[in-house]
């Protein structure tokens, strides 16, 4: 979770979710049922802008540059595209940090 998130495991703990049951799900998780979460729905309920952008933001606009970045990490390090993700993701993390 903390992965797909962006998150330390620390950050994660804010939550009031002890360490040990966080890194048990994380162990117990996998594609499939990662692919059954709907993760927009879940956290929008916490952060509903993730519901509300939806309907005014021209996502395309954002897709298309976010696609170019992806491409680019992944032919320029060879990463898969799952590592290329996770990679921008993790970059779009660091760099919302480094606002706060």
């Amino acid at each position: 979770m903390a992965k797909l998130y962006n998150l330390t495991l620390d950050e994660l703990i804010e939550f009031d979710v002890d360490l040990k049951d966080i890194e048990k799900i994380i162990e117990k998780s996998d594609e499939k049922k990662e692919s059954k979460i709907d993760w927009t729905k879940a956290w929008g309920k916490k952060y509903p802008i993730l519901i509300k952008y939806q309907y005014e933001v021209q996502i395309e606009k954002y897709s298309s540059k976010l696609r170019e970045l992806l491409n680019s990490l992944r032919d320029e390090y060879n990463y898969n595209d799952l590592d290329a993700m996770l990679v921008l993701k993790d970059i779009l993390g660091k760099e919302w940090k480094s606002r706060k």
